[in-house]
């Protein structure tokens, strides 16, 4: 264990130096290469703030507004009819949105009913099947300054779906 710690600390000052030793060996300008990608580094950033900024918002809109209640309120029946735990709902519904909004409502979930539980391997297998659709595909279509993304988001939320509902019939199966 002591030799993981150990790797883990030096691992990013052993890369820095490695870096710097071969750009020398190169015979390049190291701190100049880092301030070039410093800046575009920050350019990025500053043209992704906006898109972040919308999602982040409509994020706190939709938790605080008690919207995400109504339409688990409304769909927990058809879930309830397929087996699906009305539990992972709010799970199921932030993951494609907000990766910490739903990191929160995994953690509150597994807290709650126990990590080795039925819903807390459910769970954790939507954590693990699943990507934050709506945040990744603005990040990148935002930073190629694509507009037209409806095939892209159909067919990630079309996965995400696929991924959720593989979660709960394997999760049921194998427990």
């Amino acid at each position: 264990m002591k030799m993981i710690n150990f790797i883990s600390v030096a691992a990013i000052p052993f890369m820095i130096v490695m870096i710097i030793l071969f750009g020398i060996k190169e015979k390049q300008k190291v701190f100049d290469i880092f301030l070039d990608g410093a800046k575009e580094g920050l350019e990025v950033v500053i043209s992704l703030f906006p898109t972040l900024l919308g999602i982040f918002l409509a994020i706190g809109l939709l938790r605080d507004s008690g919207i995400l209640d109504f339409v688990i309120g409304i769909i927990s029946p058809v879930t309830n009819l397929l087996k699906i735990p009305s539990q992972i709902l709010p799970l199921a519904m932030l993951r494609p949105i907000s990766g910490s909004a739903s990191m929160g409502v995994a953690v509150d979930i597994m807290q709650k009913y126990g990590v080795d539980s039925l819903l807390g391997t459910i769970c954790s297998t939507i954590m693990g099947s699943t990507e934050t659709t709506f945040y990744t595909i603005a990040i990148y279509t935002a930073c190629i300054k694509v507009k037209k993304i409806r095939f892209v988001l159909a067919a990630a939320l079309l996965a995400d779906l696929a991924g959720m509902i593989s979660s709960v019939i394997i999760c049921q199966i194998l427990s």
